[in-house]
């Protein structure tokens, strides 16, 4: 594999943008003691999604009982989960003004139901503050747990999402702990209880997966009825992380995303800094229209 140091090219240089919305956001969410992906994570988007007004909730803490060879959120042994969690989130959504929320976690295999109620929560209390907001949860995998995924469907979010991450034969080399098959049956799980519910899911691309893999993976997910997909470019956080195998360009990233369109999912985001929860609200209100 490459050297993930080697020279990025020039689509993948972020532009730094500080302005008053981005420092806005960050002291609200800093005041609340609320965590988000965007920052725990190191997504390359931060500043853009900030400065819109706009961040994804990170519940649970900030350490994950998973050991993912890509991810940049610290791993070991999670504090106590915080159950006043949900109100400050549902407080904050107010602060902002949000119309739409994306809810994630870390993963607590510690917990008995992996923190499916605490997702629950935070969705009933922002419907009980925000009642026009929309939700999206973008969740664990739960150890596969149809007790803590029903959990999480009762409380009736938007969108349920959930990544499939990378390729089937990548898995034990990127998702230490998880099981391809057990992604690919939540989502189908959730059409099984749900069939209008919208479901989404995400990969990444750069790992060493092969062009005719990206399309089966594709495929598995339309085969569990899947509506909305995202492809990003995997940028390896660390020399203790996985390298990047190669960089795709804008074209490739253009290519994949006809191909998804193709395939049948009703909105597509593709490109080098796409990831999961960029742009969601687009992606929610754009799906029958996507081109």
């Amino acid at each position: 594999m490459a050297n993930c140091h080697k020279r990025k090219p020039a689509w993948l240089k972020v532009k730094p943008s500080w302005d008053e919305n981005y420092r806005q956001v960050k002291k609200i969410l800093s005041s609340a003691g609320l965590n988000t992906v965007c920052r725990e994570a190191n997504c390359p988007n931060i500043r853009e999604c900030f400065g819109n007004g706009t961040a994804t909730f990170l519940i649970l803490g900030k350490i994950c009982t998973r050991n993912c060879s890509f991810c940049n959120i610290q791993k070991g042994i999670p504090s106590e989960a915080d159950l006043v969690e949900p109100a400050k989130i549902a407080r904050v959504v107010g602060l902002l003004n949000l119309k739409y929320v994306v809810i994630t976690s870390v993963t607590r295999d510690d917990l008995k139901d992996g923190g499916a109620s605490v997702f629950a929560e935070a969705v009933n209390q922002i419907k009980k503050t925000s009642p026009e907001v929309k939700i999206e949860v973008l969740i664990p995998d739960f150890g596969g747990s149809e007790e803590s995924l029903k959990t999480v469907l009762k409380a009736e979010p938007d969108v349920l999402s959930h990544n499939l991450e990378t390729v089937k034969r990548l898995y034990p080399l990127v998702r230490k702990g998880a099981d391809y098959n057990r992604s690919l049956g939540i989502l189908n799980s959730v059409k099984n209880c749900n069939q209008a519910l919208v479901t989404k899911s995400g990969i990444m691309v750069g790992l060493g997966e092969k062009w005719e893999e990206i399309i089966e993976a594709m495929q598995d997910l339309k085969e569990v009825k899947c509506d909305i997909l995202t492809i990003g470019q995997y940028l390896s956080p660390s020399d203790n992380h996985l390298p990047i195998d190669r960089y795709y360009s804008p074209e490739e990233f253009e290519k994949l995303k006809q191909m998804a369109e193709r395939l049948g999912f009703l909105g597509v985001h593709s490109g080098p800094l796409v990831r999961s929860s960029y742009l969601a609200h687009q992606l929610f209100s754009n799906r029958d229209t996507t081109s």
